[in-house]
């Protein structure tokens, strides 16, 4: 499923507990997390639940950044799965011109989650950003 299926799915359902339902069966389908990556340095500040965030390069495309996240929440693990849909895989440029807190809205995120959890997905995001402007800064580097 990508962002614009879970939309025009969300757009059927109006029974929220069905849509909590479809956010934690994307969260089951998260890429395992290793284990020796659940550290401080890389937990998501900003979030009430644990949250592990890390971004790696695309080995065939270099300027392509995979992340990988897990949480210890159900609701939090399918609210990555947005996240991931939404930024694995661009480029730092693409990251910054996607908005994903207007999508959230759309979803009926906003208003259906607790102000912690909506903190929290905002806190991926903020985490996201950053680590793409690093990885930017990076390439831009003369090599030594």
């Amino acid at each position: 499923m990508n962002l614009d299926e879970l939309q025009e799915t969300f757009e059927l359902i109006d029974d929220w507990e069905e849509r909590y339902r479809i956010l934690i069966d994307l969260g089951r389908q998260l890429p395992t997390f290793p284990a020796a990556q659940r550290t401080e340095e890389n937990r998501v500040e900003g979030c009430t639940s644990n949250v592990w965030l890390i971004c790696e390069r695309d080995e065939d495309e270099p300027q392509r950044l995979i992340f990988l996240a897990d949480s210890d929440a159900f609701i939090v693990k399918g609210l990555i799965a947005l996240v991931l849909m939404a930024y694995s895989g661009a480029t730092p440029a693409q990251i910054r011109a996607t908005d994903l807190r207007e999508l959230f809205r759309r979803l009926g995120l906003e208003r259906n989650l607790s102000p912690n959890r909506r903190d929290g997905f905002y806190a991926m995001v903020d985490r996201i950003h950053e680590l793409a402007a690093a990885a930017e800064r990076e390439s831009a580097q003369p090599p030594e």
